[in-house]
């Protein structure tokens, strides 16, 4: 069966940092993109950051030179190291792998999600 777990959030002051990570099970993250979205309360759910095949990193605006995203292939896991946290970024957390060589900020490219983290910034 297909999987991916994330874990790594919780309650965090502003300024703090978390480190999310993406467990795969039943498939191999090498053949596969893999996208950090999230979803706060009555928004939609966005792109926040994305990892080619190959290694390649985008971000949205909203989290550029605070997040990154890397990836253990070894460990068949990704991670989104977040900090310098602000309220703002208070949202369920959730990764999705595409297979294809590019990511994509777009939700509707993803094939499989995992269930989501809470992450929640807030003194």
């Amino acid at each position: 069966q297909l999987q991916l777990v994330e874990s790594g959030g919780g309650l965090v002051q502003p300024g703090g940092s978390l480190r999310l990570s993406c467990a795969a099970s039943g498939f191999t993250l090498d053949y596969y993109a893999i996208g950090w979205f999230r979803q706060a309360p009555g928004k939609e759910r966005e792109g926040v950051s994305c990892i080619s095949r190959g290694g390649s990193t985008n971000y949205a605006d909203s989290v550029k030179g605070r997040f990154t995203i890397s990836r253990d292939n070894a460990k068949n896991t990704v991670y989104l190291q977040m900090n310098s946290l602000k309220p703002e970024d208070t949202a369920v957390y959730y990764c999705a792998a595409e297979r294809a060589y590019g990511c994509s900020g777009d939700v509707r490219e993803y094939n499989y999600w995992g269930q989501g983290t809470q992450v929640t910034v807030s003194s």
